[in-house]
C-alpha cells in the first residue's frame, strides 16, 4: 500500500525534557499537534489497524505511534497507562473507502488524518510471473494511456505526478530525471495552468507518446509499481479519484495483466 511515510522517531532526536508530540511525526495541526503521543493512544491505533487490516502495517501510524510512545515512556515523560484527551474523548479510527477499483485506508486521531494508504485492486500472485518476456512494461503502459480518451485531454498536475512516479519506478531512482519524461510532464502541466486556448494546451498523449524512448530505463509493471503511480495521481486530485483511462488506471490494468499471465 501506498503512503507518505512519517519518520520513525528515535530517542536521541528529541530533548529529554520534551516528549515527542503528534506534530513532530505527523502532518497535523491545532491541539493535536501539541499533544504528546501516549502509550494508550498507540495501543488503540494498533488495535484499530489490526481489526481493519489484519495486522499492524510496517511504517503505519500505529507503528510510528508505538515507537514515539515507547520513547516518551522510557525517558519518564509519560506513564505507560497514559492516554491523551483527544484519543480518549474523540477516539482513533481506521476507515476504508473505495476509489474506483482501489481501497483507500484512512487512519485518524480525533478528526485529523495521520495516515492514508492506497491499495490497488491487483491480485497478489507470484512476483516472478512479471518477469515473463511478454510482460507489459511501464513505458508501454504509459504509451497505452495516451491512446485512451484521456489521452486527448490537457495534461494536469495529477497526470504529471503519476508520470513522474512511473518514471521513478522504471528507473529505480528517487528523483525526477532532468530533461526526462517526468520533467517534461511537469513542465507541460505547469504551462497548461496558464490561460491558453484549448488547442494550444499539451495533452497527455503528447507527453506519453514514445514513452519507452523517453524513459531512462524500463521494466515490467508490478503491483507495487501500480500502487505507487495510483498514490501519486490520487494525492494530486482534490476529489481523490483517478482519471478514467488515465495513467494510474492504465498502469494498474497492465499490472493485473502481468500478474494473471
Amino acid at each position: 500500500m501506498s503512503q507518505e511515510q512519517p519518520q520513525r522517531p528515535k530517542a536521541e532526536q528529541f530533548p529529554k525534557q520534551e516528549p515527542i508530540k503528534y506534530g513532530d511525526v505527523f502532518n497535523v495541526s491545532g491541539e493535536l499537534a501539541s499533544q504528546p503521543i501516549k502509550p494508550k493512544d498507540a495501543a488503540l491505533m494498533q488495535a484499530s489497524e489490526s481489526k481493519a487490516l489484519g495486522q499492524t502495517q510496517k511504517g503505519s501510524p500505529a507503528s510510528v505511534m508505538q515507537s514515539a510512545a515507547a520513547v516518551n515512556a522510557a525517558v519518564g515523560l509519560v506513564n505507560r497507562d497514559d492516554m491523551s484527551d483527544i484519543a480518549k474523548n474523540q477516539g482513533v479510527s481506521v476507515s476504508e473507502t473505495k476509489v474506483g477499483a482501489n481501497r483507500v485506508i484512512t487512519e485518524s486521531v480525533g478528526s485529523q488524518v495521520v495516515g492514508q494508504f492506497i491499495e490497488p485492486d491487483v491480485p497478489m500472485n507470484d512476483p516472478g510471473l512479471v518477469l515473463d518476456p511478454d510482460a507489459i512494461t511501464i513505458g508501454e503502459a504509459l504509451e497505452a494511456s495516451g491512446l485512451t480518451p484521456a489521452g486527448d485531454k490537457p495534461l494536469n498536475q495529477s497526470d504529471a505526478a503519476a508520470i513522474q512516479a512511473a518514471e521513478m519506478r522504471a528507473t529505480g531512482k528517487n528523483h525526477t530525471e532532468p530533461g526526462g519524461l517526468g520533467a517534461i510532464a511537469q513542465s507541460a502541466a505547469t504551462k497548461n495552468t496558464r490561460t491558453l486556448p484549448a488547442l494550444q494546451k499539451t495533452t497527455l498523449a503528447d507527453v506519453v507518446s514514445g514513452a519507452r524512448e523517453k524513459l531512462g530505463a524500463d521494466k515490467a509493471v508490478t503491483r507495487e509499481d501500480a500502487e505507487g503511480v495510483i498514490g501519486a495521481e490520487l494525492r494530486n486530485k482534490p476529489d481523490m479519484t483517478t482519471m478514467p483511462g488515465g495513467v494510474a488506471e492504465t498502469v494498474a490494468a497492465a499490472a493485473t495483466l502481468n500478474q494473471n499471465r
